[in-house]
């Protein structure tokens, strides 16, 4: 542990992390090595080398191209997930934490209906419903991540309430909305944003997973989980295969946590 006013090594590792899978990501959006499915039987299962940094797989694509392309369709359905689940909740927290009564208690009911099933399960019940593909899988896990953000922001808005500063503008005449949203929910970024960051790793963990099992991310299309299950096959083989696209995916995760933990300890001191 350092001192009090020494180095955050929390905040500069996560940020030397997050900076290079950014990097990773950003310029996977506009250029890649190699096509993403570009394929070449004299060159499947190639090991690192100049002309293939992390190998190839079992098509004798580029895997460094493929993970690139994957990390990014990864970030962005996480983000997704992250803005749908966090917009949404962050509303029914409000408005539940702030008048309480039958809206409250039907709302909190609904979350506990949610979350009481496995959301593993629950996704795969609602993809059998409306289908495959990046686009409802998007869709789906943004809705199972409504109940988290909505009680965590219920709890603060119910404790913001009873405040000073809160029966202030009640007395110069704001309205229930501006209270609300003008007033209270800017204080509760600070609860907030750590929530964000763990439900973005959630979202990561949840998309490589419907990914692995062949629901998320449809081929030819890129995915770091699906990449992974194809992986395990070969594994005698091309070992490359797996450890650089399960790195990829810790890296993404321990870039956020180390991330907001270092930005959490500065806000302390």
């Amino acid at each position: 542990m350092e001192g009090r006013d020494g180095p955050n090594y929390f905040l500069i590792s996560g940020s030397i992390i997050s900076a290079l899978m950014a990097a990773l990501i950003l310029v996977g959006f506009v250029w890649t090595p190699y096509g993403t499915t570009e394929m070449s039987g004299r060159e499947k299962f190639m090991p690192p080398c100049l002309s293939h940094p992390l190998g190839t797989d079992n098509f004798g694509r580029d895997l460094l191209s493929r993970i690139m392309e994957g990390a990014g369709s990864t970030f962005l359905i996480a983000l997704c997930v992250v803005l749908i689940g966090g917009i949404i909740g962050t509303i029914i927290g409000c408005l539940t934490g702030y008048f309480g009564g039958a809206a409250d208690l039907i709302l909190m009911r609904v979350c506990d209906a949610i979350t009481a099933f496995p959301s593993i399960l629950l996704a795969l019940v609602l993809i059998a419903v409306i289908g495959m593909g990046k686009y409802q899988i998007t869709v789906i896990l943004g809705i199972l991540f409504i109940p988290s953000f909505a009680r965590v922001v219920r709890g603060e808005v119910a404790k913001q309430k009873n405040l000073n500063y809160v029966a202030s503008a009640r007395l110069m005449g704001a309205s229930h909305l501006r209270i609300i949203f003008r007033h209270i929910l800017p204080n509760t970024v600070q609860v907030l944003l750590p929530i964000l960051a763990i439900g973005f790793n959630n979202a990561v963990l949840a998309e490589a997973s419907m990914s692995y099992l062949g629901v998320g991310v449809l081929p030819p299309d890129a995915s770091l989980g699906r990449m992974l299950s194809e992986s395990q096959t070969y594994l005698g083989k091309a070992p490359w295969y797996a450890l650089f696209t399960g790195l990829t995916i810790v890296l993404m995760i321990l870039g956020m946590s180390l991330l907001t933990e270092g930005l959490q300890q500065r806000r302390r001191k």
